[in-house]
């Protein structure tokens, strides 16, 4: 008998989110309250691209409503807090830390990146998932008077540690 690779093993996995077919399918918000504590984190990334020239005004606080980067990084750190708020299934946490980060990609790109870590009994990867899109969305209202050809081009996670899956990383390793 061939032992189980990670394949299989990630083919055996269900939604967890789901009672079984004999209970329903309903949805359910999954029962954390056996596991363990842990150290949790995640980083998640949203990428803006801007029509060009746009991206250097922006930067440059040229905007028409402010500073994009202190008031996108607020609504960012808002966004990961609440999490447990505006996702249904999520539990809420006791968030630790929370950074967005701001880093030009490229001549009319802009690369957010979201951290999110506390000790809890599951992972934050939904909060630093959430933080990184609401800044990118905050950066998109803040700078559409200039232009509105934004476009938010990518909402992913690039690292979980933590849990009883331990660490994942991004197959792009940007992380």
């Amino acid at each position: 008998m061939k032992p189980k690779t990670s394949r299989t093993r990630r083919a055996a996995r269900t939604l967890s989110h789901l009672e079984p077919a004999s209970k329903g399918r309903s949805a359910r918000m999954v029962d954390v309250s056996r596991k363990p504590v842990s150290a949790r984190s995640a980083i998640a990334r949203a990428e803006l691209v801007f029509p060009p020239g746009v991206l250097a005004r922006v930067l440059a606080a040229q905007g028409p409503k402010g500073p994009v980067e202190e008031v996108a990084r607020a609504a960012g750190l808002l966004a990961a807090k609440r999490t447990g708020e505006l996702i249904p299934m999520c539990h809420p946490l006791g968030l630790e830390h929370v950074a967005i980060e701001f880093a030009r990609a490229g001549p009319d790109r802009l690369e957010l990146t979201c951290r999110a870590a506390c000790r809890g009994r599951t992972g934050v990867e939904m909060e630093a998932m959430l933080g990184a899109a609401l800044a990118a969305l905050t950066v998109y209202d803040m700078s559409k008077g200039l232009d509105h050809g934004i476009r938010i081009e990518a909402l992913e996670l690039l690292e979980k540690r933590g849990g009883r899956s331990g660490t994942w990383k991004s197959k792009g390793g940007r992380a």
